[in-house]
């Protein structure tokens, strides 16, 4: 279902720096996929424990991305919102998959924790399984046992959720979509429509100016 979006989603947005400023670095860079001028921005609100999201980034995504982040039209940006009270290893797999993006290997990661949900999602302590799992994303062992450990990015998966919530999210998956929310694993043609829609009036050519 999409709906409009009724609260402000500011946080969402990159400004731009001032002409001769120098632009901060985008802290969602490591878990964006596509151009950064690319006409349309989904932000994807997602629990790595919710099989609804799963089915969305196995079976779903991949088409996505070959049809419009490959081809210019879409960026995509994965934003944490797990849901704890039903997914009890939700948050400790969101805070090692930001590990992983301080690595630049948040993607890797994002698609062994979808691919092997079914063998950490039920562990009583998952933490020595997603470490594992590093190995195979292409992390280096030690910084991402550290980075876990320490709780660095605990603090950045809290202001996602609270962010996302803001936005006017309360289930997983929802995406924003230039100023609306699409809510749930809908299927491929779903996308399509949306996007192409909003592909279409963005980059339309003005009709002239009369003279």
């Amino acid at each position: 279902m999409i709906r409009a979006l009724l609260v402000a989603a500011a946080w969402f947005v990159i400004m731009p720096g001032r002409p001769g400023s120098r632009q901060a670095p985008d802290p969602l860079a490591a878990r964006t996929k596509g151009r950064p001028d690319a006409p349309v921005t989904v932000y994807e609100m997602s629990d790595f424990q919710c099989p609804y999201c799963r089915e969305f980034a196995l079976g779903t995504m991949p088409l996505l991305e070959r049809e419009y982040v490959q081809t210019g039209k879409v960026r995509f940006v994965y934003i944490n919102l797990p849901l704890s009270s039903v997914h009890k290893n939700a948050a400790t797999a969101a805070e090692v998959g930001l590990c992983a993006a301080r690595q630049e290997r948040f993607w890797p990661m994002h698609d062994l924790l979808f691919r092997r949900q079914d063998q950490w999602a039920a562990l009583a302590s998952p933490r020595a399984y997603l470490l594992a799992l590093g190995d195979s994303a292409g992390l280096d062992r030690a910084r991402l046992a550290s980075c876990v450990a320490s709780g660095a990015t605990a603090a950045d998966v809290r202001a996602d959720a609270e962010r996302a919530r803001r936005s006017g999210a309360t289930s997983t998956p929802t995406f924003y979509i230039e100023g609306a929310l699409l809510e749930g694993a809908a299927p491929v043609t779903v996308f399509r429509a949306v996007l192409d829609s909003i592909y279409r009036t963005k980059t339309a050519t003005p009709p002239p100016r009369p003279r």
